[in-house]
């Protein structure tokens, strides 16, 4: 292996370790970030980490190191799948663990309880900037007009009505998921 390919390598590892390291609210939160910093580093594209997404969310398991697993074997191979995975899980297990002994000895202090009060609802507010984040890369094109935004009625409407489908119904994401991979290659397919 050269040089080279070891610090890539190695550059993938603490990319993704500093995207777990400063996100909070679990793998949806972190998503934001990760597309931010993998798209500063010319990994890949905006829309590149939309369809990343749009796979890891496909499929079962924590959506975080999917994400990174695909990002990182685009650009080093199953190498660089498996440096960003570690990354992304590697340092905050071991922190979580630390984490945990040191919970368990002050979760009823009244510290802690006015802390996590202030932090669930930006958790929240990371998550909802997430989804906008995100929804400007698969509907919104450089140049666009808000006139524009109606070419895209198809890909409003089907995140619509999953969002109808996810609030009002017991339905598992996984099968309107699926789902919309059917709806997508019986439409779209050219």
């Amino acid at each position: 292996m050269s040089s080279d390919s070891m610090w890539l390598l190695i550059r993938l590892f603490w990319v993704f370790t500093k995207v777990a390291l400063l996100s909070w609210g679990g793998g949806p939160a972190s998503m934001a970030l990760m597309q931010r910093m993998s798209v500063a580093e010319g990994w890949n594209s905006p829309a590149e980490f939309a369809d990343a997404l749009a796979i890891g969310n496909a499929l079962p398991g924590p959506i975080a190191p999917q994400v990174a697993a695909y990002v990182g074997y685009k650009v080093a191979g199953l190498a660089g799948a498996i440096a960003a995975v570690l990354g992304t899980v590697g340092p905050t297990t071991i922190l979580m663990l630390v984490m945990i002994v040191v919970f368990f000895q002050i979760k009823d202090s009244p510290s802690v309880a006015a802390m996590l009060k202030a932090v669930r609802p930006v958790v929240v507010g990371l998550l909802l900037w997430t989804t906008i984040d995100i929804a400007r890369s698969v509907f919104w094109k450089q140049g666009m007009q808000l006139g524009d935004l109606w070419n895209r009625w198809d890909g409003l409407l089907i995140a619509l009505v999953t969002f109808a489908i996810l609030s009002f119904t017991k339905i598992n994401p996984a099968v309107v998921v699926g789902g919309a991979a059917i709806l997508g290659w019986l439409v779209y397919r050219r």
